[in-house]
């Protein structure tokens, strides 16, 4: 296989989310230079899901009119939409309009909203354009996708994003009798270089995902790698000659099962639902439900717990992808194993952020060497399920990989839809301050 080409899917991969991913991990500079202030997350969860009806459309034609869309035209779209809505947020993303009485960010959300777009219909497009290559690749392509997050993660880690140092302060008790006391107090240190520049990092990236892209579609090393020059040829066939090894395998046992219209027909109807049912779980859990309380998990352990979580569950995923391209697993059995540890894990992560801001041993360093090892083991064991699902659905297909995003987004949905009401409205999960949290 072509270096080069991996090098490229990689590359192209990483385009699928970074700039939302980066948009959130630059928060801690954005909000306090904005009118929103700490709303500007919900705002964001909002304007995601409704971003969602570019993958619906994309879907739609598909189902409906099947062969009618152009998918490299809307890849190259949605690409150079996603650069320009990053160089524009780069200019623009301070600037407030007053919309009924009330000074609004209303260039940031709206080319949030664009962006938003371009990484949620990258989840229909980008996955079933890798039908073109071989399967190894799909899982090169998955790396690229864990290195969206990962990289924005690393680059805000240089740039100083909410790094905190705690500094004595005074603090008049009662007027009084003019006493005083002495407490901790949390000062913000400030960036090594400005939101500005970070815009225009994401920026380039999206350039070069988009010259990715060119390549993987007019390189010479990457034509080589088509069988015949065309990718249904040598992928219907490998997909056809596993489906059938599959269906030799139910009749030799004489199963029951009732075979479905879905794909190569591989995998009964009740097979392609738990496949399908597993994808939107996991996808909810790792993509919402779980990164929306990880400040409430981990901050009470203390920030650098927090810096270190975020930054080890970003390695995790890249590493899981990679672990996957060695080790590849298509048992239905071990991604069921896979998705009851992941989601036990999340269940300890989601506890301790109930019990913010005094979880279990917030008091030791044990406690936050487990939350760190929990938000790794999370996201290790759930993006290795990631991959194993499309590991799959790639060999039913090209539909399948479109309906592999679509059924994503729609995880990804549902874990928006419970998650908003419970931290933004209701406010069920309470933060302790950086540095005077008190506990028993």
């Amino acid at each position: 296989m072509s270096l080069l080409t991996h090098l490229l899917a990689v590359l192209f991969g990483m385009g699928s989310w970074v700039s939302i991913n980066g948009l959130w991990v630059e928060l801690p500079l954005l909000v306090p230079q904005i009118p929103e202030g700490w709303f500007l997350p919900s705002y964001l969860s909002v304007l995601i899901q409704m971003a969602n009806v570019g993958p619906l459309f994309v879907t739609l034609m598909h189902r409906f009119c099947p062969g009618k869309l152009n998918e490299a035209a809307v890849i190259y779209a949605i690409i150079a939409l996603g650069a320009v809505a990053s160089l524009l947020l780069g200019f623009f993303w301070k600037e407030t309009l007053v919309v009924a009485g009330s000074h609004r960010s209303v260039a940031l959300l709206v080319l949030t909203f664009f962006l938003a777009a371009v990484d949620c219909t990258s989840s229909v497009t980008f996955l079933p354009f890798m039908m073109r290559l071989r399967p190894e690749y799909l899982t090169t392509y998955y790396i690229g996708e864990g290195v969206s997050g990962l990289l924005p993660a690393l680059v805000a880690l240089v740039q100083g994003v909410g790094v905190v140092r705690c500094i004595n302060s005074t603090r008049t008790s009662n007027l009084t009798s003019n006493t005083s006391a002495f407490e901790l107090q949390a000062q913000y240190q400030p960036a090594n270089f400005s939101v500005e520049v970070f815009f225009f990092f994401l920026s380039t990236m999206m350039l070069v995902c988009l010259a990715a892209f060119v390549l993987l579609n007019y390189h010479p090393a990457v034509a080589r790698e088509l069988p015949n020059g065309r990718y249904t040829n040598g992928v219907k066939a490998k997909s056809h000659k596993w489906a059938e090894q599959k269906m030799m395998a139910i009749d030799s046992y004489k199963s029951p099962k009732r075979r479905s219209r879905f794909g190569t027909g591989a995998y009964s109807v009740l097979e392609v639902v738990y496949i399908f049912v597993i994808l939107a779980w996991v996808n909810a859990l790792s993509n919402v439900v779980l990164p929306s309380v990880q400040s409430y998990s981990c901050l009470p352990y203390g920030n650098n717990v927090y810096h270190l979580s975020a930054t080890l569950a970003a390695v995790s995923n890249p590493l899981a992808c990679f672990i996957a391209l060695l080790l590849p697993i298509r048992s239905l059995v071990v991604m069921g194993a896979l998705t009851v540890v992941g989601s036990g894990v999340g269940v300890y992560i989601m506890w301790m952020a109930v019990l913010s801001p005094c979880p279990l041993l917030v008091h030791g360093a044990w406690g936050g060497v487990i939350m760190v090892l929990a938000w790794v083991l999370f996201i290790l064991t759930l993006s290795y399920v990631k991959v194993m699902v499309g590991v799959i659905l790639r060999d039913e297909g090209h539909s399948a990989l479109v309906w592999c995003g679509a059924v994503v987004q729609l995880g990804s949905l549902l874990g928006a839809v419970t998650m908003f009401p419970l931290v933004s409205i209701f406010s069920f999960f309470s933060s302790g301050e950086p540095c005077n949290t008190q506990c028993p």
